[in-house]
């Protein structure tokens, strides 16, 4: 008895001296948290000393890195019972998730919260605060956060964004002087171009929790449906000038969050409330920050069960000190004390609610087994191209979403292309997504092909239906059924037989075989391109098709066949070999319809003059999807251009109008190909040579402004009859040209704006739109009349040189698969 006491108090003596070890970001840093910004190596370090010398308490784990190699990391934080467990617990909260009926005794379940900082680099009180969060919860000098712990496992994540918010912190730290100047026009507040906000690639990690294409996404989203949290707060900041915000949220919400998301919701913002009104802190509920776009770090999660909420920190641009508006000094001390308040409040009040989250949360998950959440059951998805069919497949696999193939089920369904119900049949390699399933509600947001908006007013984007965004024929039915197999079929049609063919040829109309292009022609062989479709040995090639002839090439290069073979081989691509060039149907393989194509040089303007999130959907397209290395230029380069070095210039969604001079126009008279995107076209309208003219609504004679409706309530908001925020359009596509190959005739297309341009009575008008064009999203009466038709896809000749207008964006957030299809031809087709 008296061995086993002092083994007992041995074992006390132990857990009290690794608790004292346990050092405040204070302590640790060196400095008093909230007067200097903290690199992401130190935060890092502080996450991992922490963690060893609360080993009790904490387990650290190290999700992946970022692009430029930096740590993700997230620190699970709880009760010395609870961590002696985790692997237990989170086993037993993803059975949870599946809705099944299990006997899982909820009591001794405890509820995950996880909490994710600093997605945006620039909105950087929110790292600091995490660390302080992580101390306070596993110091043990907090009495009440050690009894929260006993039925809640905390999970932090310090940092989304780590090369973005270096970015800012290394910008802040090198121009800020001995003493912070708080007067908002000191350099100190004004980042350069790019800025901190997005990621390496300049891409907004918070507009990709579903589309993960982001590497930062797709490892925290792969741990984070590991866990999958009753409880997620996304910490932001947003302008100085403004009060905290937290939940409740705005409308418009989407209707398939549940009465009792919303419900806890109010009990959470209560709770925040409770503890700003005793220090007489200024807050806001309920009037921004809307739930419908399903890719924000509160909408991602309470589709996927969870209760969703984003906390807004007024503070971008304010430093370490600034003053605001109102005449007072907002300092980084008083961000951080805000935004830990907001937690240790969420961390307290999920605490008190265990057995309400997680019973409501089991049977979240048991409704999505049982029941549609909306109107349709059942989605069916054509493999009107190969290669985004296969892309749809594997977003849907990331998301965890069940689908299945094939199938003989007829009927009747609502058809995506006409928007009416049309007969439809199941197909052997149609993708079939039952709703009927654990993660109903992510799929049937993301795949319903009208969302319901209750208010215009919204933050983003109103449409995004996955067939539209891949560009694939669908069908959605009211009935429920499966398909009969959990693969698709392979193509065994590729034929290589042919010892000395006449040609290879590869399909084209993907990014897959953009990169066929781009290895066939690194290893120096000479691709050509159907103009036109055509048919040999009884098999179909439509225009676009890439064809290498074996003689032309064997006098350029060596060893030609087992070249083309290699490359089919790893890029995992089919080829058909061909021994004649006599046509079944069609144009004969010596005719001038056959043109080689040129291999683009690209330039991409970057800068001041261009956005930066349009910049990177550009250079990521090109770098990480391609395998391409594009040379970067500003704008005042763009007239000192030598043709043998760059062919091909793109200037993305900008202002670039006072560079647009002769030099430029000199490049485009010798062969250059200028892409204008977005309002870059802004930039050359009235210029010389250039032909594009906006469209401009015809007034009537007389007619006079209508009276303006708007009421001074509504000040703040937009005015409805010009709103579009975000809506998918259907382009009309002159199915001949080299844009249109691997699209056809129509195109859908995101619109977020009203502009659009007069036809060309001289060039090529290669998507247009039409009184029937609107597909989905909100609209306002006046922008529906002004977009009902007119030019958005043009080519103008321009001497040996063409430029091309993009009025919208093809690579929106990299995840509109078949704008990547579009955007692949601009670069690479119909020199």
């Amino acid at each position: 008895m008296k061995k086993s006491l002092t083994l007992s108090l041995y074992f006390i003596a132990a857990i009290f001296s690794a608790k004292s070890q346990v050092k405040s970001p204070d302590e640790f840093l060196g400095y008093e948290l909230g007067s200097h910004f903290t690199p992401h190596y130190k935060v890092a370090d502080y996450f991992r000393q922490t963690a060893l010398a609360s080993s009790n308490n904490v387990r650290l784990i190290e999700y992946g890195k970022t692009n430029e190699g930096r740590p993700l990391l997230v620190a699970v934080v709880s009760s010395a019972e609870n961590i002696s467990n985790l692997e237990k617990i989170k086993a037993n909260n993803i059975q949870l998730s599946l809705g099944s009926n299990n006997t899982l005794d909820l009591a001794k379940q405890p509820t995950i919260v996880w909490l994710s900082y600093n997605v945006h680099g620039n909105e950087a009180n929110s790292t600091e605060t995490s660390m302080k969060m992580l101390y306070t919860l596993c110091s043990g000098k907090n009495a009440q956060a050690s009894e929260w712990l006993k039925n809640t496992v905390v999970v932090i994540d310090p940092c989304l964004n780590p090369d973005g918010r270096d970015r800012y912190v290394n910008y802040f730290n090198s121009v800020v002087g001995k003493v912070p100047n708080p007067d908002p026009s000191s350099r100190e507040h004004i980042e350069p171009w790019p800025g901190g906000r997005p990621n390496h690639y300049y891409f907004d990690l918070n507009r990709d929790w579903a589309w993960q294409t982001q590497v930062e996404s797709q490892q925290r989203l792969a741990l984070y449906n590991q866990w999958m949290p009753q409880v997620h707060v996304d910490f932001h900041e947003q302008s100085y000038n403004e009060p905290y915000y937290f939940a409740p949220a705005a409308e418009p919400v989407h209707q398939d969050i549940t009465p009792w998301q919303r419900s806890f919701q109010v009990v959470v913002g209560k709770n925040n409330a409770k503890y700003f009104d005793a220090e007489g802190w200024g807050y806001f509920t309920k009037e921004r920050f809307d739930l419908l776009y399903p890719s924000y770090g509160d909408t991602y999660p309470l589709y996927n069960g969870a209760i969703g909420m984003t906390y807004e920190q007024g503070g971008i641009r304010a430093g370490l000190a600034v003053i605001t508006k109102d005449g007072d000094t907002l300092t980084l001390k008083d961000r951080i004390a805000h935004h830990f308040t907001t937690g240790m409040s969420t961390v307290e009040v999920s605490s008190a609610n265990h057995d309400k989250l997680l019973s409501e949360y089991k049977k979240y998950f048991q409704q999505g087994v049982t029941t549609s959440p909306g109107i349709y059951k059942t989605y069916v998805i054509k493999p009107t191209n190969l290669s985004r069919q296969k892309k749809i497949a594997e977003l849907l696999t990331k998301n965890k979403i069940e689908f299945s193939y094939g199938g003989d089920k007829t009927g009747k369904a609502y058809d995506y292309d006409s928007q009416k119900e049309e007969n439809f049949n199941v197909g052997r390699n149609d993708i079939v997504v039952n709703i009927q399933q654990p993660r109903a509600v992510l799929a049937n947001v993301l795949l319903e092909p009208q969302t319901l908006v209750t208010d215009s007013n919204t933050y983003d984007i109103t449409a995004w239906a996955l067939p539209y965004v891949y560009g694939l024929k669908a069908y959605a039915s009211k009935e429920s059924f499966k398909g009969k197999f959990n693969a698709a079929e392979e193509n065994k049609t590729a034929s290589t037989s042919v010892d000395k063919p006449l040609a290879w040829l590869f399909s084209w109309g993907a990014s897959e075989d953009t990169q066929v292009l781009i290895a066939l022609q690194r290893e120096g062989i000479r691709v050509r391109q159907a103009d036109q479709p055509f048919t040999v040995a009884g098999k179909d090639y439509p225009a676009g098709t890439l064809i290498v002839l074996r003689v032309e090439n064997e006098r350029l290069v060596k060893d030609v066949r087992n070249k083309v073979l290699a490359v089919a081989g790893k890029l995992d691509k089919p080829v058909f070999a061909i021994s004649s060039g006599f046509v079944d149907k069609g144009k004969d393989f010596g005719s001038n319809v056959y043109p080689i194509l040129k291999q683009p040089k690209i330039a991409i303007v970057s800068g001041n003059e261009a956005s930066s999130l349009a910049f990177g959907e550009v250079w990521y397209y090109l770098e990480k999807d391609l395998n391409l290395s594009p040379s970067i230029i500003t704008a005042k380069d763009i007239n000192t251009l030598d043709i043998n070095k760059v062919n091909t210039l793109i200037l993305p969604d900008g202002s670039y109008s006072a560079f647009i001079g002769d030099g430029l126009t000199a490049w485009l008279n010798k062969g250059g190909r200028l892409v204008l995107m977005e309002d870059a076209i802004e930039s050359v309208l009235d210029k010389k040579g250039f032909d594009i003219k906006k469209k401009v609504p015809v007034v009537k004679k007389d007619e006079k402004p209508s009276p303006s409706t708007l009421l001074f309530k509504d000040k703040d908001r937009d005015d409805y009859e010009l709103a579009i925020p975000g809506a998918i359009y259907k382009v009309s596509m002159d199915a001949t040209h080299p844009f249109s190959y691997g699209l056809g005739k129509f195109y859908y297309t995101l619109k977020t704006d009203r502009k659009i341009y007069e036809p060309f009575s001289e060039g090529w008008n290669v998507g247009q739109l039409n009184e029937k064009s609107l597909m989905a999203g909100v609209v306002g009466k006046k922008v529906r009349e002004a977009l009902k038709t007119g030019l958005l896809i043009g080519v103008q000749e321009f001497g040996r040189g063409q430029v091309v207008y993009l009025a919208n964006d093809p690579l929106f957030r990299n995840f509109w698969e078949g704008g990547k299809t579009l955007f692949g031809n601009v670069v690479f087709c119909g020199y």
